[in-house]
């Protein structure tokens, strides 16, 4: 089933957020003030709207309750963020996902009921987009214009069973580099090893093979 996902404000790295989102293959409703940027993106998404972010009757007439994800890309505008935050949880939006320029903008929508907060310093906006996009990442590295670095839970069909016995370098070409549970350190994997659900695992992959992983 595709994810819905609303993104709110199309600056440079909202843009790139949405039009990754997409291409991924999310349902993806793309929204900004100026009309010139929601034209540019149409092509890039599910649907591209404009309205004034700044303003809740506009923000609340989106539909957002309908979202799975809504991400609020405004970093630079502290009270239009609030705004937008507030409103996508009223809506009863299960993720929320919030764009802070500052630590303290950072532990303001988290107070006002932010999810998660996205750091555009230290993320790109594909990087964002696979996070986001997969239930299994819980973080992604581009290693170089070849490999990727995937930290993520094991699938379901993967629960119960050993590393030898799934061969995901034979059947997926995916490298699994290290192992660890919640909490606890990063260690080498025995492939004797049962997977268990609070199992996260370190993956390598070439980036031909991520269609492998993202089924």
């Amino acid at each position: 089933m595709k994810k819905s996902v609303a993104v709110l404000g199309l600056g440079k790295y909202g843009k790139s957020l949405a039009e990754n989102l997409y291409r991924l293959g999310a349902d993806v409703l793309a929204v900004d003030q100026d009309e010139s940027i929601v034209d540019e993106i149409s092509d890039e998404c599910t649907a591209a709207v404009c309205a004034d972010l700044e303003n809740e009757d506009e923000v609340a007439a989106l539909g957002l309750k309908n979202m799975d994800i809504v991400v609020v890309a405004m970093g630079k505008n502290l009270a239009a963020s609030i705004m937008a935050v507030s409103v996508a949880k009223e809506q009863g939006v299960p993720v929320v996902v919030a764009k802070a320029a500052s630590g303290r903008m950072s532990s303001i929508l988290k107070k006002v009921g932010a999810d998660k907060i996205l750091d555009p310093e230290g993320e790109s906006g594909l990087r964002s987009a696979r996070i986001l996009f997969s239930e299994s990442f819980k973080d992604f590295f581009e290693l170089d214009e070849n490999m990727y670095m995937i930290e993520m839970k094991p699938r379901k069909e993967w629960i119960g069973k050993s590393l030898k016995e799934i061969e995901l370098r034979k059947t997926m070409n995916l490298n699994v580099v290290a192992i660890k549970e919640k909490g606890s350190l990063w260690r080498f994997v025995n492939p004797e090893e049962v997977f268990r659900e609070d199992n996260i695992l370190l993956m390598v992959v070439e980036k031909k093979h991520m269609k492998n992983i993202e089924r």
